[in-house]
C-alpha cells in the first residue's frame, strides 16, 4: 500500500502505525504528537491508511497543542494518584498558557506542588506508554464505580454510545475526549507552581516549545474565574451531569432565571463601580462572541437607572479608507490592527466631547470601504457618560488624550466554568466558537465551515490585540451562561454532524460534537429574557431589529 506523510511517498505493508513511519521522514518526525489525515486527527498509535495524505501535528498546530495538553494533564493526574490516591482532582480552566487545577480535598502548599512536580518528572523520564483501551459502557461504569469516580458515572448515563475509550498510564485509567501522545516522554516540557489557592500547570511556550511558557500574573482574571466558581456553587452546577439532571427533572426554567439574575446583579455592580470611579469614558472590550454589544446596552440601562444618560461613540466610523491602510508582508490587510482607525481624529474628538464641544462626526461606508464626505455634528452634555465598545477599548493608544482618571475599562469574556467532569473541561474558546457558528449561520447566512475557516485568524487577532491588555481593565464581566449549551446544541449540532471527514474542518467539528454529545437539549427558549446576552446569538433580542 502507498501513502504520503509530510509530502514523502511511502510504501507500507499495512501493519504499520503512523508512529512507525516517523523515522522515514527527513527530520525523523521531530516534535510529532499526532497526524492529520484529511480533516481527521489521528493518534501516532493508529494504523496507517492506504492512499492517505497525512502530515504530522506538532506543538505549532492547534490540534498538536491540544494533544499535548491532554497528555501532560494525564501525567499530572497519574502523579496525583500515586501521591494522594483517592483524592479528588479538578481541572478548572485555562490561564495564560497553562491549566488551573484544584485539589478540593487538600490545602495546596508549596511542598505538595514540589512533590507533584518531582513525580511528574519521574513519569516523563520513564517514558511510559499511554495505552488506549476500548470498553463497553457497562465495563466503564464498573471501573468508575470501583474507583469512586462518581462524576464519570453520572455523565455516562447521558452518553448514547455502546462503547467507551479510556487511556491508561501505569495502571491508572482515565477518559479524555481527544487523541493522546503515545508515550509520556513526548510531553517533557512543563512547569508546575502554586498560584492562588490552586496549582498552575504551565504548557510549553507557543513561540519556543522547548521551554515552559513564562509565568504571567493575572490577578484580575483569576479573581473573575473565582467569582464564576462561586456562581456555580450558588447554582449547584459544576459538571454537565448537573445541568442534564435539571433538564430531565424539568428544573431548567428556574435555573435560567437564577443564572440571568446573577448576571443582572453583576451588571448593576459594574454600573455602581463606574459611577464611583468618577470617570466619563466607559470602554468595553473583549474577544469575539463575548456579547459586548448586548452587554453595553444593558450596562447603559443600569446607568440610566441612576439618572445618567450615556451615549455611544461608534469606532466603526473612525476607520481609515481601506486603500490607505498599510498592507502586511504577504500583501493582505489586517483589519483588526489599531492602525486601521484614524487615531489622530479620535484623539482630537474625545477630549473635545468631554469638554462639551461639538465635533463633526465622520461616517464610514463599508460597501465602498471609504469614509463619506458628509459629517454630522455631535456633542454630549456635561457629565454625560460616553461608551466606546470595540476590540481596542483597553489599549491606551485609543484614548491617549483622555486622562486615566476619566476612563473606566471593562473586559468581557464568556469564561466557561462548566466541565464535562472533573478531568475534562469545556474550553472557553470552543464555547465562543459555538456562539459564533450559531450567530453567523442564523443572521449572516454563513455556513459553519466558513466560520471555522475564519476562526484561526480571529484567534490570532485576539492574541495580539485583546488578551495582552485584559489586566488593564478596571473590572471584568463573565458573559458565559451556564445553561447556554442546552440551547446552542439545538442550533449547532445537526450542522456540525453534517461536516464530513474530507473537510479540513472535520476535526474541529468533531471536537465540538464530542462534548455536545454529553449535553441534553431543552425546549425552554421562551424562558430566556429578551435582554439576555444569549439572545445576541439566537435572536429575539430587544435591543436589535427582530432577526427571526
Amino acid at each position: 500500500m502507498y501513502l504520503k506523510l509530510n509530502g514523502v511517498e511511502m510504501s507500507c505493508t499495512g501493519a504499520e502505525k503512523w508512529g512507525d513511519l516517523l523515522s522515514r521522514l527527513p527530520d525523523g518526525g521531530a516534535g510529532a504528537l499526532g497526524v492529520l489525515v484529511g480533516g481527521r486527527t489521528e493518534s501516532l498509535n493508529d494504523p496507517v491508511r492506504e492512499y492517505a495524505f497525512a502530515r504530522t501535528l506538532t506543538y505549532a498546530d492547534d490540534e498538536g497543542r491540544r494533544i499535548y495538553e491532554r497528555s501532560i494533564q494525564f501525567v499530572f493526574l497519574t502523579a496525583a494518584h500515586r501521591l494522594y490516591p483517592g483524592r479528588r482532582v479538578r481541572i478548572r480552566h485555562s490561564l495564560a498558557q497553562g491549566l488551573y487545577i484544584d485539589l478540593p480535598e487538600l490545602r495546596v502548599t508549596e511542598a505538595i506542588v514540589a512533590q507533584l512536580k518531582q513525580e511528574m518528572r519521574a513519569i516523563v523520564e520513564a517514558d511510559l506508554p499511554v495505552e488506549r483501551i476500548r470498553l463497553s459502557t457497562e465495563q466503564a461504569q464498573d471501573y468508575f464505580a470501583r474507583t469512586g469516580q462518581t462524576d464519570r458515572l453520572r455523565i455516562l448515563g447521558y452518553r448514547r454510545f455502546s462503547h467507551f475509550t479510556l487511556y491508561r498510564i501505569d495502571g491508572l485509567e482515565d477518559y479524555f475526549y481527544g487523541e493522546m501522545a503515545p508515550r509520556t516522554g513526548l510531553v517533557d516540557v512543563f512547569d508546575l507552581r502554586m498560584y492562588g489557592e490552586g496549582i498552575l500547570l504551565q504548557m510549553p511556550d507557543v513561540n519556543d516549545p522547548k521551554k515552559p511558557a513564562r509565568f504571567v500574573d493575572l490577578p484580575h482574571l483569576l479573581r473573575t474565574y473565582s467569582e464564576a466558581a462561586d456562581w456555580h456553587a450558588i447554582l449547584n452546577c459544576e459538571n454537565a451531569a448537573d445541568l442534564n439532571d435539571m433538564v430531565v427533572n424539568r428544573k431548567l426554567r428556574e435555573f435560567i432565571r437564577v443564572n440571568e439574575a446573577l448576571q443582572e446583579r453583576r451588571i448593576e455592580q459594574i454600573a455602581d463601580e463606574f459611577i464611583a470611579s468618577g470617570a466619563l469614558l466607559l470602554l468595553i472590550a473583549g474577544p469575539s462572541s463575548s456579547g459586548k454589544t448586548t452587554f453595553s446596552h444593558r450596562l447603559s440601562i443600569a446607568l440610566r437607572v441612576h439618572g445618567l444618560r450615556p451615549v455611544k461613540v461608534s469606532l466603526d466610523d473612525y476607520y481609515l479608507d481601506r486603500d490607505s491602510i498599510p498592507r502586511e508582508p504577504d500583501g493582505s490587510i489586517d483589519l483588526e490592527r489599531i492602525e486601521t482607525l484614524d487615531l489622530d481624529l479620535l484623539c482630537d474628538h474625545l477630549p473635545r466631547l468631554v469638554r462639551g464641544e461639538t465635533v463633526n462626526m465622520p461616517e464610514f461606508d463599508f460597501k465602498s470601504g471609504k469614509r463619506l464626505d458628509e459629517t454630522h455634528p455631535f456633542s454630549v452634555e456635561p457629565g454625560q457618560p460616553i461608551i466606546i465598545e470595540g476590540i481596542h477599548g483597553l489599549n491606551d493608544r485609543l484614548t491617549a488624550t483622555i486622562p486615566a482618571h476619566m476612563k473606566f475599562k471593562v473586559y468581557i469574556s464568556p469564561l466557561t466554568m462548566l466541565n464535562l467532569d472533573d478531568h475534562n473541561r469545556i474550553r472557553t474558546t470552543d464555547a465562543r466558537l459555538l456562539r459564533r457558528i450559531v450567530r453567523d449561520n442564523l443572521f449572516r447566512g454563513t455556513a459553519p465551515e466558513d466560520t471555522m475557516a475564519m476562526w484561526a485568524s480571529v484567534r490570532r487577532g485576539e492574541e495580539k490585540y485583546i488578551f495582552p491588555f485584559q489586566e488593564k481593565a478596571d473590572t471584568m464581566f463573565n458573559s458565559a451562561l451556564t445553561y447556554e449549551l442546552c440551547i446552542m446544541k439545538k442550533y449547532a449540532y445537526p450542522q456540525l454532524l453534517a461536516i464530513t471527514p474530507d473537510s479540513p474542518y472535520y476535526t474541529m467539528a468533531r471536537r465540538l460534537v464530542k462534548f455536545l454529545n454529553y449535553i441534553q437539549t431543552a425546549d425552554v427558549e421562551d424562558e430566556i429574557p429578551v435582554n439576555s446576552i444569549l439572545r445576541e446569538f439566537i435572536g429575539g433580542c430587544c435591543f436589535y431589529k427582530d432577526e427571526d
